[in-house]
């Protein structure tokens, strides 16, 4: 039977607060029933938003339920908008396409050759926050990795009524 963590616990776990001893147990066990309840409940008062979290997507993006729909907030408060919407086209975006831009990351000889690859960064508009980085052919569109049914995820897993 899986242990049920201490909301102050998850807490530290959140805040990168908690013990390697408690971390390495925390990831060997099964995860506990009522931890993203946990986590939710963390995340929303750290931020103090009123409008509720429904999905954190990463470190520093949230899908949060503002005015009757969804949409996804940075950790600062900026929004993205629709969470149907691909985040990315509305951040700032910092493209590493020369040898010198390359190289500032990838040393020789291990970096990749720019007319095979371009590296894209994702910035927040708001507080400058990197939010992601893909490493693409040149010219490739800008992905959208997560696209969450938040409707199965609550109503079919989570066995909870839609957050509004």
């Amino acid at each position: 039977m899986a242990v049920s963590y201490p909301k102050d616990l998850i807490r530290k776990l959140v805040e990168r607060k908690l013990p390697w001893e408690n971390l390495k147990q925390m990831m060997s066990q099964t995860k506990d029933v009522d931890r993203f309840e946990k986590y939710i409940e963390v995340l929303q008062e750290l931020t103090g938003w009123k409008e509720k979290i429904v999905l954190p997507i990463s470190e520093h993006l949230m899908i949060v339920a503002k005015n009757g729909r969804y949409i996804i907030r940075a950790l600062c408060g900026y929004e993205f908008g629709d969470y149907k919407k691909n985040w990315k086209l509305r951040s700032l975006i910092y493209v590493r396409s020369t040898v010198e831009e390359i190289r500032e990351i990838y040393p020789d000889p291990t970096r990749p050759e720019p007319e095979w690859c371009e590296i894209r960064e994702y910035i927040c508009p708001k507080c400058g926050t990197m939010l992601d980085v893909e490493s693409l052919p040149p010219g490739y569109p800008i992905l959208n990795e997560f696209q969450p049914d938040i409707e199965t995820l609550y109503i079919k897993w989570l066995k909870k009524p839609l957050p509004r």
